[in-house]
């Protein structure tokens, strides 16, 4: 079963790509995605990775959370579903 994780901290000059890539020594990663601006598709700073187990996924969280990658610190976690997020006022 897949775990997908936040990734935060990004730098906007980050690729999905890169990101996928700098995942990749812990295991198989399923998907990689950078969240941007809908105007002006200019990246938010995060992301998500989907790794292809739960073993892997911990892993990466171990060996990355507060590693830099393009020159800034990540924050590396399991991601909240939708239902678990508080709702927005």
């Amino acid at each position: 079963m897949s775990a997908k994780l936040y990734v935060g901290g990004l730098s906007f000059s980050t690729t999905s790509e890169a990101l996928r890539a700098h995942f990749a020594p812990f295991g198989t990663v399923v998907s990689s995605a950078i969240v941007t601006e809908r105007d002006s598709s200019q990246s938010r700073g995060f992301g998500f990775v989907e790794m292809s187990s739960q073993t892997e996924a911990e892993a990466a969280i171990a060996a990355l959370n507060q590693q830099p990658l393009d020159g800034k610190a990540l924050t590396v976690n399991v991601a909240k579903s939708k239902l678990d997020r508080a709702p927005r006022m």
